[in-house]
């Protein structure tokens, strides 16, 4: 059935010898199942989900054709027929469930943790400890018939295709690109030859598995590095992959050491879509768009307009299997949107965990209790009626985890009652929203305040409930989400009207001068600089309760970051030109270890470059003295960073731990000098902002457990450290699910 809504996205294509009802292709991404093959059965369960869920083409994440080329000890691999029969537990899970999938081959070069890595040149990566040696040229010669034989045993598995990884920095890549590769025998010395090793792959899997299998490849459109390939060698290599036999070219995006975010919730939706658009120009066979696409009208849009033949997300999948069933419906307002906030997925990856999603916990752990029970929400559903043994709840406080366990437990059946103090849900979340970069955060709100109507909720705004209330009202059970207050710091002259928590600060309670002291440099610290030093931020403050501006405009976002969007340099960057900020800045913490380091492993590094790259001056072992008119006086008592920044391009790279990725600093480089320890400093701001944590709200606790009402702390009511969202909302769904 072609939508109404979404005409382009939901036309049928073949794809050589597959058809395809619709446009949209799941992505590879690394759940952490692919690892171990007792875990494939997991696997299978959650492809199995987005096939029902109606995507057109499911791609799994990366598996070696060799040892050589594993990511790690641990990572699983199609290199022979006992590899084969393990998989069919995964492609069965799928077909049986009406869907197609197609196993991505991903040879890690020099990008591997293991000390038998191999690349085109013996060239160290900034992410991994390890030094490749340099392939043979026999050895390449036995890479290209690995991945043949790879792709026969992935048709014995029962998969409909491979996808060859050519993004993302990885063998392939790194072959293509001067940057790392330095032969001079047949797979390299020139453009042409550098390519030999992607086209070689490609053709001979054609002329072994025939023309009824499925070949696609990942293509680096850009690959945001210096040195790396020219718009016309990305093009030739096209056009080369077309000839080779190639149904589809799907869309990489930057390397991982690249210094460009590519995928984190601040970058404009659809932001390299231009870059896949000059590659579709020049073949004829099908190309898809990817990175930074999470809902319908982007995804239309880009269809529409010529700009792609598919559209290819992964994260928006794991965020709900049932996005396309939702969008072919014409109820986009009940997709849960991907945030690209990468707490419980990449983060997880990169931290040797497996992957889930902080707005769906459930994603991951589709056979595991209590998940296993809650089925995903179909795209159109009414009030649920009341199961025989449905109990009554109550659910205080609408922040993220009230949210959860409110519509969770609706779900189920149970009859909830959901107060929340305030004019709007969103607690903590509707603060984030605000956040310059973080305006996806108002899609989670947007789901929630549609599944409260479709699970029939009985939601109490502005009700602020009373213990004496709740135990009063019959209910079986009652979960307190009661949220957060900012923890007030024992600081001389912090009662003074220019301090100012920093939950005033976001929901334009204050108004702030143009210098600034920010006091605790954790997540919501580096939140606040972010916001105090927007470009055009000094008319300040927000409208309470609403998203103060839009998502950033894309050429600034690219001059901000150095993304070249004509493409005349190699590798798409240049030199990075952000705007200044309006205002000066002072991030202070009483730490003396780096700022930010209990940030996300995949997004810290982009906080840290944006605030430096605005002039914020961090001054970590910080002693506070007192507030007065002159001041926020410190003690400084060890080595503070009061280095001016060199430009985005030169603030961070990506170091490995655990076996995968990391993100951290690069060494900032000035020739401006440090404070010295024990120097007495004086910050002449107008206005201080209290970022040193947060306290549980728990005043409701004392009057249910003196009227013997049972009840669940969850969230932030139950843990008040550094906010998490995504542990509020697992912990409140799997209460709600258990009840």
């Amino acid at each position: 059935m072609t939508s109404t809504a979404y005409p382009h996205m939901f036309t049928p294509i073949r794809l050589g010898g597959v058809e395809l009802p619709n446009r949209l292709i799941m992505g590879s991404m690394h759940m952490g199942l692919e690892n171990r093959g007792q875990d494939y059965s997991k696997l299978g369960a959650f492809y199995a989900e987005r096939a029902r869920g109606g995507v057109g083409l499911i791609v799994t994440g990366g598996f070696s054709p060799n040892l050589t080329g594993l990511l790690d000890p641990t990572s699983g691999t199609m290199s022979s027929a006992r590899d084969a029969r393990k998989h069919r537990v995964i492609t069965e899970a799928v077909h049986q469930a009406g869907g197609r999938i197609a196993l991505q081959l991903l040879h890690a070069g020099r990008y591997g943790y293991h000390p038998l890595i191999a690349s085109a040149s013996r060239r160290k990566s900034p992410i991994t400890p390890f030094t490749p040696r340099a392939l043979s040229t026999r050895g390449v010669e036995q890479t290209v018939k690995d991945f043949v034989r790879a792709a026969g045993f992935a048709r014995q598995a029962g998969y409909d295709g491979v996808e060859i990884m050519g993004s993302e920095g990885y063998l392939i890549n790194q072959f293509l690109s001067p940057r790392t590769n330095d032969r001079t025998d047949a797979w390299g010395g020139t453009p042409v030859r550098r390519r030999r090793l992607a086209t070689e792959i490609v053709r001979r899997i054609r002329a072994a598995a025939g023309p009824d299998f499925l070949i696609t490849f990942r293509m680096s459109m850009v690959d945001l590095v210096p040195d790396g390939q020219t718009l016309e060698e990305t093009l030739d290599l096209a056009r080369g992959l077309e000839h080779a036999g190639v149904d589809l070219l799907n869309t990489g995006i930057g390397w991982h050491e690249a210094r460009v975010p590519t995928i984190v919730t601040s970058v404009p939706r659809a932001a390299f879509v231009d870059f896949t658009r000059r590659v579709k120009e020049v073949v004829s066979v099908p190309v898809a768009a990817s990175n930074r696409i999470n809902m319908p009208q982007t995804a239309e849009q880009i269809l529409a307009e010529g700009q792609a033949d598919l559209v290819s997300m992964a994260r928006p999948f794991l965020a709900d299997p049932d996005w396309a069933l939702k969008a072919q419906a014409g109820s986009p307002e009940r997709i849960n949107t991907c945030i690209a906030c990468n707490q419980a997925c990449l983060d997880h990856t990169f931290q040797h965990r497996n992957a889930s999603c902080l707005v769906n916990p459930r994603a991951g752990r589709e056979t595991e209790e209590p998940f296993r029970k809650l089925l995903p929400v179909r795209p159109i559903s009414g009030t649920p009626a009341p199961r025989p043994t449905g109990r009554r709840i109550a659910v205080v406080g609408a922040g993220p985890a009230g949210l959860a366990a409110a519509t969770t437990a609706a779900s189920l059946g149970h009859q909830v009652d959901l107060f929340e103090a305030d004019a709007q849900i969103g607690g903590q979340f509707r603060l984030a929203r605000q956040i310059p970069g973080k305006e996806e955060f108002a899609e989670t709100l947007r789901y929630f305040r549609q599944r409260i109507e479709d699970t029939g909720v009985a939601l109490h705004l502005e009700r602020r409930v009373t213990a004496e209330e709740l135990a009063g009202g019959g209910y079986d059970h009652v979960i307190l989400s009661t949220g957060v207050l900012p923890r007030e710091v024992d600081i001389p002259g912090a009662d003074r009207a220019n301090v100012h928590s920093y939950a005033d600060v976001v929901d334009g309670k204050a108004v702030i001068g143009p210098r600034v002291a920010i006091i605790g440099a954790g997540g919501i610290g580096f939140d606040v600089a972010e916001l105090l030093t927007e470009p055009h931020s000094e008319d300040r403050p927000f409208q309470a309760h609403t998203s103060a501006h839009e998502p950033q405009e894309l050429g600034e976002w690219q001059r901000d970051w150095g993304v070249d969007a004509s493409f005349s340099t190699a590798g798409g960057v240049q030199k990075p030109h952000p705007e200044p900020s309006p205002r000066q800045v002072y991030l202070v913490q009483r730490k003396t270890s780096k700022m930010g380091a209990g940030l996300g492993k995949t997004t810290g590094w982009v906080h840290r470059a944006a605030v430096k790259a605005r002039g914020v001056e961090f001054i970590t072992g910080a002693t506070y003295e007192r507030i007065d008119d002159l001041g926020l006086h410190l003690t400084v008592q060890a080595e503070s960073s009061r280095r001016r920044p060199a430009g985005l391009a030169g603030q961070a790279q990506r170091v490995v731990e655990a076996g995968k990725a990391a993100i951290a600093d690069l060494p900032f480089v000035s020739a401006e000098s440090l404070s010295t320890p024990g120097e007495v400093r004086v910050l002449e701001v107008d206005d201080v902002v209290i970022c040193a944590g947060q306290v549980s709200c728990r005043e409701l606790t004392a009057g249910l457990d003196q009227a013997g009402v049972p009840y669940t702390l969850v969230g932030g009511a139950d843990v008040a450290a550094e906010l998490d969202a995504k542990r509020a909302i697992e912990q409140a769904t799997r209460v709600a699910a258990e009840l």
